[in-house]
């Protein structure tokens, strides 16, 4: 682990570390390349366009951006000039928009063209006014005051501004799973922090690799994988600006040739069932990476036996900004998320805060050096989730004698069955490991006497069509494998499970299902 320096703006860093490799692609996206030179040029030139707007140091800018060159441009464009990109997804309502413009009260806009009117509808419905709009890939000429991102090729580059690693570098949304998405903010030296203890070290990033990440640029997950990593050993990195379906990776896979991929757990399930899948032989991949939710055991090892590769499953947050615990090579066990990542320090407390023995679920706490600096404007959150230099994560896990963990749900989703707590997790994956069954989401819904039971929503493999046979087969084989109590009372079969963008399942999105008449 290195000293990270006082003095830091990641985007000068970037440049500086990628002098030699001017020549080299950094970014391909399909329609257009983008080399190491360039990046860093049109980045100080797009902060030049900055400061000529008269943004100052500081404030804030959504960026909502389809994942194109462009998204790097503008992202590491405005660390260079100390103004603090806000990244958003690009899959949200006029409604989520007009919140976040009033929260962040960003002064700016980045938003890719086929966005923009989203955009408008969301600026009419807040009250805060934003001063500059900057489209991307504008498919006529822009009326005033729209501005075209382009421009920034025009403006003279300027130098970077002088920031510390512990300054306010960018905010990220929460995914909102459980709620109001939250602005959580995050500093220059996190984006080293998690380069340095995960990067490098577990996914063993390389200047060689070509990196292809499914989850997008302004995810957490995504910004890492396709942006801080390969950027900070010279790697070249392939975007997408479309929906990452099996088809969509599939020729990523074998035009380009990527050594490292980073997906998601169903999208590896969604690949795996897709009748042209591709040989092992046709693609180069080396490495994979897996977050958002537990890679079940099933899914691993067919991925394995395919492929070649290993898919290092671990688990991040955004309030971390990246991974902290995971399987490792060397150290892989399907079915768990491994271990802690060295410089990171994990415990499994109890309700109050208490440690707990192996073996027991309990709640799961972070320690390391990527956390963020707080939630914006919102003091009570930040009190309950932030504690001193610890960070509950809301997520349950037990660990075992050897030390791997093994994901147990979020703490709201935890099912309590006749006393005893039921992990919606672990049935899950032994649903998931039936050859009928795509993916699977349990919760617990009430009986007619009150009581809570487990029920099952099931996505069926194509080919499989729903019958009580069915039912009656998986009922059992939870059975076989699990105490009888967990099995679920009720299996509803559904065509898809409602997610995050991030891959997420929402379960209570099912628990509300249940409630309504």
């Amino acid at each position: 682990m290195t000293t990270c320096p006082r003095e830091l703006n990641y985007a000068q860093y970037i440049s500086h570390i990628n002098a030699d490799r001017r020549d080299k692609i950094a970014y391909i996206d399909g329609r257009r390349t983008l080399s190491y030179g360039q990046l860093a040029d049109h980045s100080a030139r797009f902060a030049g366009l900055l400061n000529e707007l008269g943004m100052r140091r500081e404030e804030r800018a959504l960026l909502l951006m389809r994942d194109t060159v462009d998204w790097p441009i503008a992202f590491l464009g405005a660390l260079h000039a100390g103004v603090v990109p806000v990244a958003v997804n690009t899959l949200l309502t006029p409604d989520d928009y007009a919140y976040m413009l009033e929260h962040s009260r960003a002064q700016a806009v980045f938003v890719s063209a086929s966005l923009l009117g989203t955009l408008q509808q969301a600026m009419e419905r807040c009250k805060h006014e934003v001063r500059h709009i900057i489209v991307a890939e504008p498919s006529q000429p822009l009326a005033d005051p729209l501005i075209d991102f382009s421009r920034h090729t025009q403006v003279a580059p300027t130098p970077a501004v002088k920031t510390r690693a512990d300054e306010i570098a960018f905010w990220l949304y929460s995914s909102g799973s459980t709620g109001q998405p939250k602005g959580v903010v995050h500093s220059h030296g996190n984006m080293w922090s998690t380069v340095d203890l995960y990067g490098k070290p577990i996914l063993g990033i390389q200047e060689s690799d070509i990196v292809f990440s499914a989850a997008k640029l302004f995810f957490a997950y995504g910004l890492g994988n396709a942006l801080t990593f390969p950027l900070s050993v010279g790697a070249t990195v392939i975007l997408m600006d479309e929906r990452p379906t099996p088809q969509a990776i599939f020729k990523r896979l074998t035009e380009f040739r990527p050594t490292v991929f980073c997906g998601v757990p169903t999208l590896y399930a969604s690949m795996l069932a897709a009748k042209d899948l591709p040989d092992k032989e046709h693609v180069a991949i080396r490495v994979c990476a897996s977050a958002g939710e537990a890679l079940p055991k099933d899914l691993g090892d067919r991925f394995t036996e395919h492929f070649g590769c290993y898919i290092l499953d671990g688990i991040g947050s955004t309030e971390m900004l990246h991974i902290f615990l995971s399987n490792q090579v060397g150290q892989l066990r399907y079915g768990t998320t491994g271990k802690p990542v060295p410089g990171y320090e994990v415990e499994l407390r109890d309700e109050h805060g208490a440690p707990i023995p192996a073996g027991t679920i309990g709640d799961l706490y972070i320690k390391g050096p990527s956390a963020a600096l707080m939630y914006w404007n919102n003091q009570q959150k930040t009190r309950n989730t932030f504690l001193g230099e610890w960070l509950k994560s809301g997520d349950k896990y037990v660990c075992d004698e050897d030390g791997y963990y093994t994901y147990a749900g979020r703490s709201d989703d935890m099912i309590k069955v006749s006393g005893q707590y039921v992990s919606p997790v672990e049935v899950e994956n032994i649903l998931s490991r039936h050859e009928a069954v795509l993916e699977a989401a349990v919760i617990g819904v009430p009986d007619a006497d009150g009581l809570i039971k487990t029920t099952a929503y099931v996505v069926l493999r194509p080919g499989q069509e729903p019958s009580d046979a069915i039912k009656t087969a998986l009922q059992s084989y939870v059975k076989e494998h699990l105490a009888p109590f967990k099995y679920p009372r009720q299996i509803r079969f559904t065509e898809e499970l409602p997610k995050t963008a991030t891959g997420k399942i929402q379960r209570f999105r099912l628990r509300q299902m249940e409630t309504q008449p």
